[in-house]
């Protein structure tokens, strides 16, 4: 941020939680195709790539699109869970770099913060437990509680009405295409951080900042 520049202090934070808070995009990227050849289905890295950051009623189309409807999708994302729930259970949940220096800063400075993720409540929690970072937010919202997903606005609006903030009050923190989309549709400034993938211009445009992580992002506000 230019040194001319005044801190922009936000009346509340949104979090994504994969791939912006918890190192799990790569992860699930190398097995999704592994749980699908256990069950005798190929699954190409670009396809999952196009699931990234969307709600699971557009991520079951796509691949139901892409390898037919007779696609065991239900099966292979119990393959999916069980690879990893065994990997897990042994290393745990990577944070993203900076995470806690972030969260400890809106700490500091007395601003609430929530999460806003696609993945459904029950596993959203689960990662945030065992990334040891689930009681750290005053809300967390799944995207199984909002009719309609990322890039659609929904559940960012409705983790600012939690937090009892206006969207344009708000600062969001996204890695994701969709994500950025409906952050930009909901009226909320947007902070992307990379992770997998790099947005198209269209997109980018729509964004207030970009830095290379948390640590770095912790520094837009003073």
């Amino acid at each position: 941020m230019p040194a001319s520049e005044t801190p922009f202090l936000p009346g509340a934070v949104i979090f994504d939680m994969d791939g912006l808070m918890l190192d799990t995009e790569q992860p699930v990227m190398d097995l999704w195709p592994r749980a699908a050849r256990n069950l005798g289905w190929e699954m190409h890295r670009e396809i999952v790539l196009r699931t990234i950051g969307i709600d699971e009623n557009t991520t079951k189309s796509i691949l139901r699109e892409t390898y037919g409807e007779n696609f065991p999708y239900f099966a292979i994302k119990k393959e999916l869970f069980r690879l990893i729930h065994e990997i897990v259970d042994k290393e745990g949940i990577a944070h993203r770099p900076g995470l806690l220096t972030m969260l400890d800063k809106l700490d500091t400075l007395g601003v609430p913060f929530g999460v806003a993720t696609s993945t459904d409540r029950k596993t959203a929690l689960w990662k945030l437990e065992k990334a040891n970072i689930r009681d750290r937010f005053n809300i967390i919202i799944c995207g199984d509680e909002v009719q309609h997903g990322k890039p659609a606005p929904d559940i960012f609006l409705l983790a600012a009405k939690q937090l009892d903030q206006a969207p344009t009050s708000c600062i969001g923190f996204e890695d994701s295409i969709a994500g950025l989309r409906a952050l930009a549709a909901a009226g909320i400034r947007s902070v992307f951080i990379k992770d997998l993938l790099d947005p198209p211009a269209e997109v980018l445009a729509t964004v207030w900042r970009q830095c290379g992580d948390l640590a770095e992002a912790a520094e837009l506000f003073g």
